[in-house]
């Protein structure tokens, strides 16, 4: 690294090259008082006074607040007030990654906040407020955080440590940049969060309502097209074959067919072994393994019910999953879908046995009826599901990917500690 000391970030906006200058916080904000106000003090009427409890910083409760934010009412009194602009910080969190979680006032509320139980608030002086919501995110100060932390069970940190972080600043107008391009960059990611939580709930009704219910025989949404009733089967009409696996775990692991456990399933699809274990053709002739073959679904039949993926190649598994190989006339997604409906889950936990650990035997699981439609339908069904599976999924990457990107930034676009050097 250079000897030189690094006194501007890895990444900027365009037009600003000045050095960035460390300051003291105690030299830039002023301290608002805050009150042990617990949660005895709430109420529901509208006093026209709300509070930020710490509890309700960890929550999100309290974090950018806005027009929108829904604080705690309390009962009215003679209290310093905040105002747009000023940051509340919890000095009190059950982990060190909580310890001096940031709230700030982005808006003239109509109502008159006050700083409660297990807070500190700072009002900062020619210092952009969002810039310094997200210097106390980020990991130059999240670190300072760690260090200056105390406590056992409960950790926190004092206004005194708090106020003598020195963090690294650029001049108000690049603060004020970097502070609204994250703003933005949360709005945008809680409004991705808003859309995939829409399509969960959506998919969670329509399982409810494409699927029938107990005792009917059809379900409350249908295609066009389709009208005759569902027809009760047995599960051992519907599927080929039924796979139990041995209950001996492989002794050694080496070979190409993928060892399967509960850990392994993510999504849909079930692709390999995250652990890497592998087992040969040998060793599972010699323990008498069972196989299940690509193109059937594995169910949990004991302790986690309701898990269910499709298995993309040749694997051995445990006792937890049973194998269903479905039969000529039945459409793997729809069945993969048919295993997550509210009825379905709702039966194989009311058929399932044991005291502390529940499971479901090969033969109750053969015996269980449920409707079916005919192949058409079922096609139809399957084909949706599976679309709006992979929508969801689109959303939670293109999620995930937005969650990263800002990690990153957070770390580009302030001075790090660990960056400057003599």
């Amino acid at each position: 690294m250079s000897d030189k000391i690094t006194k501007s970030p890895q990444f900027r906006f365009a037009g600003f090259i000045n050095d960035w200058e460390q300051r003291k916080l105690d030299s830039i904000v002023d301290r608002v008082k805050s009150y042990s106000l617990s949660r005895d003090v709430e109420t529901i009427e509208d006093t026209g006074y709300k509070y930020i409890h710490y509890g309700d910083i960890h929550t999100k409760v309290a974090n950018v607040i806005d027009e929108s934010s829904n604080l705690p009412n309390i009962k009215a009194g003679n209290y310093e007030l905040l105002e747009k602009g000023d940051l509340v910080v919890a000095d009190a969190s059950e982990d060190y990654q909580g310890i001096a979680t940031p709230a700030v006032i982005t808006v003239d509320s109509p109502y008159k906040i006050v700083s409660g139980l297990h807070t500190i608030a700072l009002r900062p002086k020619q210092l952009d407020s969002m810039f310094l919501y997200y210097l106390i995110n980020s990991p130059t100060f999240r670190k300072y955080g760690y260090k200056t932390g105390t406590g056992m069970k409960v950790f926190g940190i004092s206004a005194t440590n708090l106020l003598k972080f020195e963090g690294w600043f650029p001049v108000l107008e690049e603060q004020t940049k970097i502070g609204n391009f994250f703003k933005q960059l949360d709005e945008t990611i809680s409004l991705l969060q808003r859309k995939l939580e829409l399509l969960k709930d959506t998919k969670e009704s329509l399982l409810h309502k494409m699927f029938p219910k107990d005792g009917a025989d059809v379900p409350e949404i249908r295609f066009a097209g389709f009208t005759d009733a569902w027809e009760q089967q047995k599960l051992s009409e519907v599927m080929s074959d039924f796979i139990v696996p041995m209950r001996d775990k492989p002794k050694e692991f080496s070979g190409d067919i993928p060892w399967t456990r509960i850990e392994d399933i993510e999504g849909k699809y079930l692709n390999g072994s995250l652990s890497g274990q592998y087992v040969s053709e040998e060793t599972i002739k010699k323990m008498n393994l069972k196989i299940i073959p690509k193109g059937s679904l594995i169910v949990s039949a004991s302790a986690t019910f309701g898990v269910v993926a499709v298995v993309t190649q040749d694997l051995i598994t445990n006792q937890t999953f049973i194998g269903l190989v479905p039969g000529i006339d039945f459409d793997l997604d729809f069945l993969y879908t048919f295993f997550h409906s509210p009825t379905v889950q709702r039966k194989m936990k009311l058929e399932s046995a044991g005291s502390t650990i529940f499971y479901i035997s090969r033969q109750t699981f053969e015996d269980m009826k449920f409707p079916f439609p005919e192949y058409a339908e079922q096609k139809k069904v399957g084909q949706f599901f599976n679309n709006l599976d992979h929508l969801i999924t689109l959303h939670q990457d293109e999620l995930k990917s937005l969650e990263n990107l800002k990690k990153l930034l957070l770390q580009q676009m302030f001075v790090y500690e660990k960056e400057i050097t003599q």
